[in-house]
């Protein structure tokens, strides 16, 4: 797709999403129009590799699929009978939004199946140049094709690096964690697999030198700029302070069989989790943590307040490793504001712009750029969500809201005197590529990446 053809589409969209707003919360149109232009970087998603028809499907999306737990709620913005998901199939895939769901659905399955077949590996930026996004961070338990650099970067999961020993006790804490932690346990035996380690050491100093630090440095080694923690999903966020020689008591009393208990276990965790983000930093990758509120019958919403990383963001000795808050903290955003303020501390709006509504992501912005514009980062938290909710509609609702959310914000700032256009247009840039590109060092590495 050439420039002027993703540009021309991108004015089109605005346009028809400006006029529609315009009665509910008036936009000023060339603000808008200028940020439908901005080239997006994505700083959080789960891409799908393109699979060609029969054979085996992608199992690499996510590190904690939340398939094998039981069903829960969600926000009703997620869910399919909210109307914006059948008006972003619809604009993305170029199909008319009439007639049932049955007929528009298997309209959408004839039309995506035949992007596939045609685009090949080249059917995810197909995707990403359908949203006006540039560069999307993929976060993955592996890369691969067609979400290869320079568009997908990737972001490496390594929850799996804080559990050497036994989790059988940890995983029966919730009926959600029964299913999770033996993920945690197979990912963690493919990254012994990876580096040729037969078994675990027996020492925890061995355990750093052998497993941990190899497996990051590996990590950074094949691209990634960042890896992520879901430890939200398995334990409250409130790492303590390390303790090296509890740590290395536990290690040892245990590596060779048996499972500690809670509190033994949690302060392995605390000291192996503040070993990661320490080396993550050193090698110049970001440390991402999922912070948000729901998704999962038994999740902790107290456990994953972004008050309870305060510890972690006041450690001295991780001020070389910058943190990103992913998902924004949704729907704590005060809390999430007040951590902006550590020099090392960012945050993104992905699954924000899935699951809030507008004008409530429009209010969040205005208060995050007044105080922190520089910290704040554009992603969606595209995901797989099944044949009738395709991560690659994710990615066309979620940088569609971002735009629009985006846009009601600054012109409230612009009508209430607080800034003027040329700031205004600074501050979408910065939010929707610039803070990325600064933040991994990507300078004109990634610049343009995606310009055909």
């Amino acid at each position: 797709m050439s420039r002027l053809a993703i540009r021309s589409a991108a004015v089109t969209i605005v346009l028809a999403w400006s006029g529609a707003l315009r009665a509910q919360n008036p936009l000023d149109p060339a603000l808008a129009t200028y940020i439908a232009k901005i080239r997006a970087i994505d700083n959080h998603a789960h891409p799908m590799r393109p699979i060609p028809a029969g054979a085996a499907a992608d199992t690499e999306f996510d590190a904690l699929p939340l398939d094998g737990i039981p069903p829960f709620p969600v926000p009703w913005r997620l869910r399919l009978d909210n109307p914006e998901w059948r008006a972003a199939q619809a604009a993305l895939f170029d199909i008319p939004n009439r007639g049932s769901d049955s007929v528009f659905r298997a309209a959408l399955h004839v039309r995506r199946a035949r992007e596939l077949k045609s685009r090949g590996e080249g059917y995810p930026s197909w995707v990403l140049d359908r949203g006006g996004i540039d560069v999307m961070l993929a976060n993955r338990i592996a890369i691969g094709p067609g979400l290869t650099a320079p568009r997908f970067r990737w972001v490496a999961f390594d929850d799996a690096l804080m559990f050497p020993l036994d989790t059988r006790t940890e995983a029966t804490r919730t009926p959600d964690t029964r299913s999770l932690y033996p993920k945690e346990t197979a990912l963690l035996q493919r990254y012994l697999r990876d580096l040729g380690v037969a078994r675990l050491p027996a020492t925890l100093d061995e355990y750093l030198t052998t497993v941990l630090r190899p497996t990051l440095e590996r990590q950074r080694r094949n691209g990634a700029v960042a890896v992520k923690f879901e430890i939200a999903y398995l334990r409250p966020l409130n790492f303590a302070e390390p303790n090296e020689t509890e740590a290395r008591r536990v290690y040892a009393q245990y590596v060779a069989g048996g499972a500690p208990k809670e509190s033994e276990y949690r302060a392995l965790e605390d000291y192996l989790f503040h070993e990661i983000a320490r080396e993550a930093g050193r090698l110049g990758m970001a440390v991402h943590i999922h912070t948000l509120d729901s998704f999962g019958g038994f999740y902790s919403a107290r456990g994953s307040a972004p008050h309870q990383l305060e510890t972690v963001f006041n450690d001295s000795t991780l001020r070389g490793t910058n943190f990103v808050i992913i998902h924004g903290g949704w729907p704590l955003f005060a809390q999430t504001q007040s951590m902006l303020g550590k020099p090392n501390v960012y945050a993104d709006i992905s699954m924000m712009v899935l699951a809030a509504e507008q004008r409530e992501l429009a209010n969040t912005l205005r208060s995050w750029l007044t105080a922190w514009p520089e910290k704040v980062l554009f992603g969606t938290d595209a995901f797989d969500g099944g044949p009738d909710q395709g991560w690659e509609e994710g990615t066309y609702l979620g940088v569609s809201t971002a735009r629009r959310a985006l846009a009601m914000a600054l012109t409230g700032m612009m009508r209430d005197g607080e800034i003027d256009r040329p700031r205004a247009e600074t501050l979408a840039r910065m939010v929707l590529r610039e803070n990325a590109l600064k933040l991994y060092g990507a300078g004109d590495r990634w610049a343009a990446a995606g310009e055909r």
